[in-house]
């Protein structure tokens, strides 16, 4: 039963291994099969499980946000491998598992602040981790090294650098100071605490070679994603003696762990220098880098000195006859086979050696020519000029003396039945193929005349026309690749810009010209005409998107317009109080789009009449409206109650309604940004006549629904809609006149203070 269920295991293995999209399918399927309290439960299972739960989440082809979701469902088997099962390769397979599952359950938890359970579970797994680390075997305290550098990458601050955004590297940036589950000062005391433990086994016993090496290979990592930490690693590995063994006797075994790690120690400081070679600790480096070789030839100096010279001579001659006699004589060139007689061929005019055994190789076993050009090359780099040299004047001494036979022999003649003369030509016919030196074959190329002879001339005919073979169709996973990967090249340019850089368009209006220079403004326009007008009225019209969040782009299919409204909705929110400019003008092209399809549309439903009639604005259609629901429920969650900014996007959006409005009370929900969510209701009302019913009824649900928004919104219903306040409302006084001055011109000088900014 055993070896059947492996022989099933490793058929869903293969398939992962394959693909590494069946992961989520297949992880939940197998973790009932090799829990510890599953039935039928074998050591050869509990080592198939770690090896495939380690092998699943260190798989490159698998995405981390995927890894992500199937982290936290592994955990309790890792849990009871650690805790049940004392083998020690279950027990290397699941720490290496758990090295990699760490980042996920740490991001996970830093994003799901109530989720306590997972991390309570991963804080179990790391201590039982922690407590192997110097009382397991050799094995498991190496993989243990691996786990201790995951987490000080983990729990130390990574590079906050917003001109390089790093979104895999996952760091104690991450976690905000209020955290309720980790918080920060623990994580970080306790991410250097594993960095001095880590650090220790370079300065303890020295005795297991392998968890040395091991230590310094995770420390390159380290100092190259941490900066925070390098200067204290570097201080350590200077400290670091990798001879602390040689003062024990100097048996075979601890000479090769002494030179392995020295070895390993050199690769890193070297390491570190080609990194970046302009620091200012290069030098010392460097010092350090010749310290460690002349220690090592001063310990190794007994086994590996030569014997001395003799200090006089043994036959009688004196030192500098000696010299003279020892002299060697100088290489002889390898002699090369004469051309056998008859025709020649091409391979035969450059075959030196027909013995050797690369005369039979066929070349066209190479289908791909980069493949062969890895191979050329080196080749080539590594064979010695002289050789390379010689071999050449003898395939150009053949070739003169082929072409010269060629132009001088007669014309070829019928032989006769019987004659052996041609054979006695051919038996007399010895041509001195010796190799000549450079100037002689200059020498006789000079005198060749003008027309090029071929060894042998092949039979003249017109050559075919070559076409290119057609490219292989692409699949629907390829072409939203490679969409979503120009997308990604174009907002690259865009991010490059300059934010400050002005276009030089002065032409305005929708019909203007998309690109006149390479301003910021130019690539906005391309971009939001890519996602409006690239596509518009190819999408089937019955497949229409009710939900604000919801996009066309799934897996499987492939939709330009939305992966282009995508990256620039994500563009924008990475800074959206400079870049609001950019989000009017987009959805100003959505809504543009949209009333251009609803006039099409309405057009050709009339069959040619000239009458139609204009689409109703408030009957909001299309892209235009979820693209603003999702632009406004985007920047919500981050308006404070001084941004006036959110007037000037209310105000020159294209088009509002009553569910675009709802946001501004559910704003208004937060205390301290109900002023600001009625300041900008009165703006529109003052600023926006066709707006006014909407704004009024906004107010009056939030006066209704709102107990702390009451206030507010009560002074501008008292002007606006009395009714709704009952008898406290009909029994004030409505005042117009300066107050409805005073108030419009404070929105017009807040509206004028944002576009300043802006």
């Amino acid at each position: 039963m055993s070896a059947q269920t492996i022989q099933q295991l490793e058929s869903a293995r293969s398939l992962a291994l394959g693909d590494g999209r069946y992961y989520p399918t297949i992880i939940p399927g197998v973790l009932p099969i090799i829990g510890y309290s599953a039935d039928n439960q074998s050591l050869e299972i509990q080592r198939w499980g770690a090896d495939f739960l380690a092998e699943a989440f260190g798989s490159p082809t698998w995405p981390s946000d995927a890894k992500e979701n199937c982290a936290t469902s592994v955990l309790p088997t890792l849990k009871d491998y650690l805790e049940h099962v004392d083998d020690k390769s279950v027990t290397k397979s699941v720490v290496q598992a758990v090295a990699s599952v760490y980042p996920l359950v740490y991001r996970h938890t830093v994003s799901h602040p109530n989720d306590a359970h997972d991390w309570e579970l991963m804080s179990a797994i790391k201590a039982n981790i922690l407590r192997r680390m110097d009382t397991a075997s050799p094995g498991v305290r190496v993989c243990c090294v691996k786990f201790l550098q995951q987490a000080v990458l983990v729990q130390t601050p990574g590079i906050v650098d917003p001109r390089r955004p790093d979104h895999s590297d996952i760091s104690l940036s991450l976690v905000p100071r209020d955290h309720p589950i980790i918080p920060y000062p623990s994580l970080e005391a306790e991410g250097h605490g594993l960095l001095d433990r880590l650090l220790d086994i370079l300065h303890g016993d020295h005795s297991d070679g392998l968890l040395v090496t091991a230590t310094l290979n995770s420390l390159g990592v380290l100092m190259h994603r941490r900066p925070t930490v390098a200067n204290k690693i570097l201080n350590s590995v200077f400290n670091f003696n990798p001879f602390k063994l040689a003062n024990s006797p100097l048996t075979p075994k601890t000479k090769v762990i002494l030179k392995s790690i020295e070895r390993t120690t050199r690769a890193l400081l070297v390491n570190l220098v080609k990194r970046n070679p302009e620091n200012q600790i290069v030098p010392r480096i460097q010092q350090h880098i010749e310290r460690l070789h002349r220690t090592r030839v001063e310990i190794f100096d007994e086994s590996n000195r030569k014997r001395p010279a003799p200090s006089e001579p043994t036959d009688g001659h004196d030192q500098t006859k000696r010299q003279r006699v020892a002299v060697e004589a100088p290489a002889r060139a390898p002699s090369v086979q004469p051309l056998p007689p008859g025709p020649i061929s091409w391979r035969q005019l450059y075959t030196l050696n027909p013995e050797g055994s690369t005369v039979n190789f066929d070349v066209q076993a190479f289908k791909d020519p980069e493949q062969l050009l890895r191979i050329v090359v080196p080749v080539l780099q590594s064979v010695d000029a002289q050789k390379l040299d010689h071999a050449i004047n003898i395939v150009r001494s053949r070739y003169l003396s082929l072409s010269q036979a060629a132009a001088h022999a007669p014309p070829p003649t019928q032989p006769q039945a019987g004659s052996g003369h041609a054979a006695d030509d051919e038996e007399e016919y010895e041509p001195d193929f010796e190799p000549e030196d450079a100037e002689q074959v200059i020498n006789r190329l000079d005198g060749l005349p003008p027309t090029d002879f071929a060894p042998q001339a092949g039979p003249s005919a017109p050559i075919a026309p070559y076409k290119l073979p057609e490219a292989p169709p692409l699949s629907s996973q390829e072409v939203q690749k490679y969409g979503d990967q120009t997308v990604y090249r174009a907002f690259g340019m865009l991010s490059s810009v300059d934010e400050n850089q002005k276009s030089k368009i002065t032409k305005a209006g929708f019909n203007r010209l998309a690109a006149t220079d390479y301003g910021r403004d130019a690539w906005v326009t391309i971009l939001s005409r890519l996602a409006t007008r690239a596509s518009a009225g190819l999408d089937d019209p019955d497949e229409n998107i009710k939900d604000e969040f919801a996009v066309k782009n799934t897996r499987g299919s492939f939709s330009i317009s939305e992966s282009v409204r995508d990256g620039i909705y994500n563009y924008i929110i990475h800074d959206w109080k400079r870049r609001i400019d950019v989000a009017i003008s987009w959805l100003n092209e959505e809504w543009y789009n949209d009333q251009v399809l609803s006039q099409t549309s309405k057009k050709s439903a009339k069959n040619g009449t000239n009458g139609h009639t204009l689409p109703n604005i408030d009957a909001l259609q299309g892209s235009y409206k979820r693209c603003a629901l999702r632009m406004f429920d985007g920047i919500l969650g981050f308006v404070e109650n001084t941004d006036k900014i959110l007037l000037r996007f209310l105000s020159e959006i294209p088009a509002l309604d009553h569910e675009i409005l709802t946001r501004l009370k559910t704003m208004a929900k937060d205390p301290e940004r109900i002023d600001l969510a009625c300041t900008a209701l009165q703006y529109l009302y003052m600023f926006r006549p066709p707006v006014r019913t909407i704004v009024v009824d906004t107010l009056a649900e939030m006066w209704q629904e709102n107990e702390r928004a009451r206030p507010s919104a009560g002074k501008l219903l008292k002007k606006w809609r009395p009714s709704v306040l009952g008898e406290e409302g009909s029994n004030t006084p409505i005042v117009k006149g300066e107050g409805d001055a005073q108030l419009a011109r404070e929105s017009a000088n807040g509206a004028l203070e944002v576009k300043a900014v802006s």
